[in-house]
């Protein structure tokens, strides 16, 4: 008997995985990616994309004529695969110029970082899907929510209707406030308050405020506690009590948060990685458990020979540093899945920055190398993070893994140069002294790598921090948004509340709304507006900055 879900009818390995679907996949991926670098590098977060590309593949494979279920979810894992990737390289590579604005990046080697954390990621979504996805039955939210939206279908069209309109909206809001300065970009709540230290603003952001709706409540209150207490509690508080002046209150509400990040990662390894080490990983030693991968890995050892000796000579890392790089890319892949599955919330940055500091502990490294290491693991977790959220949703909906991972080379590879294509095209439009600048790009994950790679402004409040995310997390305690909030500027802190609790809302007085899934559809389409509007004013700055040479 078929355990196919209703309605669902069973389909051919070349029905789901076609030439049509790799052609409409990539060229989403390609708009996907260049929003998603934006999104990134614009306000620190970057939501998972899974539901506003599932509906945009299924309205453009009907528009082609007759399709089916898993040609769409296909299809959509080549669409988003590159999203994550995009964040990978925002959270950690700019934090090259926040250091030193006048440091020069090879592109070539920043093609090798990312193609090689690409490359790694795919070695280990094959490795690890059965044993996060089947085994463990991770829930992997936004897996199932696409799921269930491709199993509801767009009921004639309305729900295409509504994503398009929503994104329609936020595009033209943007292109009014960016372009022709018409709206502000920020409002100022209190002037005593942001007098003090504090960025006691709200940020008229659509994007933002769908980031908090499709994050949730909790995860965005635990956000903005984590604002409260780096904003009022630290930055207010200790210079009110005569503790320390406003200076080192900002260092100390830095380095707590950093620290609070960083903790939570060390707790991901010790209490959900390090007792499964051998049910993860034993399918890349055994013969016996081969089957467990979804395409035969005999070759990744040899690959990964391969890019140790390309990390080593191209990037100048040293085999010391290339070893630990490649091995904490497996050790934090699955933190990564883990995470995801469990939480929803994949802060890969952090993961850069725990194999950064082993690496940096055992070889010598130059700081922009440290960078390199970092920005490689980052990119591995994005692209895990995100395809097992897509395996997850082809699990119940009994699509072919295969064809999925296939797609998922395709749309990672797209996103590799499509990203680093657009993180220089920004730089040549805005120079490197956009990156930390609250006004243009403050890519808040990227600081955080930098504060590690330059030194922690307050070292004893880093430490703080590290054993409080360690031990919250241990104990089972939200805190994966803890340490995100008590780092960010509190615009962006309290803007992403507002979404959070606009969801929080909707649930309790328009639940059979929320069902229908009309809000995540409104918020996607309100995050890949403003995005997509974002990366073209880019472009046009760009292409006029060159003109001006």
């Amino acid at each position: 008997m078929s355990n196919t879900p209703k309605g669902v009818r069973q389909a051919s390995f070349k029905e789901q995985f076609t030439l049509r679907g790799m052609v409409i996949g990539s060229i989403g991926s390609v708009v996907l990616t260049m929003s998603s670098m934006y999104v990134a590098l614009k306000l620190g977060a970057l939501p998972w994309p899974i539901i506003f590309v599932a509906l945009v593949s299924m309205f453009a494979l009907k528009a082609f004529g007759r399709t089916n279920i898993h040609e769409i979810n296909v299809t959509h894992t080549v669409m988003s695969a590159g999203a994550m990737v995009a964040g990978g390289i925002a959270f950690t590579i700019p934090g090259i110029w926040m250091l030193e604005p006048k440091a020069e990046v090879d592109l070539v080697a920043l093609m090798v970082v990312t193609l090689g954390g690409v490359l790694l990621g795919l070695i280990f979504t094959a490795l690890i899907r059965k044993y996060f996805v089947v085994t463990q039955d991770l829930p992997y939210p936004m897996g199932i929510a696409a799921a269930e939206t491709l199993m509801i279908g767009d009921e004639g069209g309305k729900k295409s209707i509504v994503l398009f309109s929503s994104l329609g909206l936020a595009s033209l809001f943007t292109l009014i406030r960016d372009w022709f300065a018409k709206i502000p970009q920020i409002i100022v709540l209190n002037e005593a308050i942001a007098a003090k230290g504090v960025a006691f603003y709200i940020y008229l952001s659509p994007m933002l405020i769908a980031v908090g709706y499709l994050v949730g409540p909790l995860a965005v209150g635990v956000w903005f506690l984590g604002a409260i207490i780096g904003d009022f509690g630290v930055v207010i508080g200790m210079p009110s009590l005569g503790i320390v002046n406003l200076d080192t209150a900002m260092a100390i509400k830095s380095s707590l948060g950093i620290g609070v990040m960083v903790g939570t990662g060390i707790g991901i390894i010790v209490k959900g990685i390090l007792p499964k080490a051998k049910e993860i990983f034993g399918p890349m030693f055994s013969k016996g458990s081969r089957g467990d991968a979804i395409v035969n890995l005999r070759w990744a050892p040899i690959l990964m020979v391969i890019l140790a000796f390309i990390f080593t000579f191209v990037l100048d890392l040293g085999m010391i540093a290339s070893v630990i790089t490649i091995l904490g890319v497996w050790l934090a892949t699955s933190m990564s899945a883990q995470v995801v599955g469990q939480s929803g919330i994949n802060p890969m940055e952090i993961f850069g920055i725990i194999v950064l500091l082993a690496a940096k502990f055992a070889a010598n490294l130059g700081n922009v190398q440290a960078f390199f290491v970092a920005a490689i693991v980052a990119v591995a977790c994005g692209l895990v993070g995100d395809v097992m959220n897509d395996f997850k949703a082809g699990h119940i909906l009994k699509s072919n893994p295969k064809a999925q991972w296939l797609g998922e080379v395709i749309g990672g590879i797209i996103g590799a140069f499509v990203s680093v294509g657009v993180l220089f095209v920004i730089v040549k439009a805005y120079g490197p002294e956009a990156f930390g600048n609250p006004d243009l790009f403050p890519a808040p994950q990227a600081g955080v790598v930098a504060a590690m790679v330059g030194g922690i402004p307050h070292m004893t409040s880093f430490v703080v921090g590290l054993f409080i995310g360690t031990i919250l997390y241990v104990l089972r305690f939200p805190v994966m948004t803890l340490g995100l909030g008590i780092y960010l500027p509190f615009y962006l802190s309290f803007t992403a509340m507002v979404g959070g609790a606009l969801k929080f809302v909707v649930e309790k007085a328009a639940p059979k709304f929320e069902k229908s899934g009309n809000g995540m559809i409104i918020a996607s389409g309100l995050l890949g507006g403003e995005g997509v509007v974002g990366v073209i004013l880019a472009l046009i700055q760009a292409l006029k900055g060159m003109q001006a040479l």
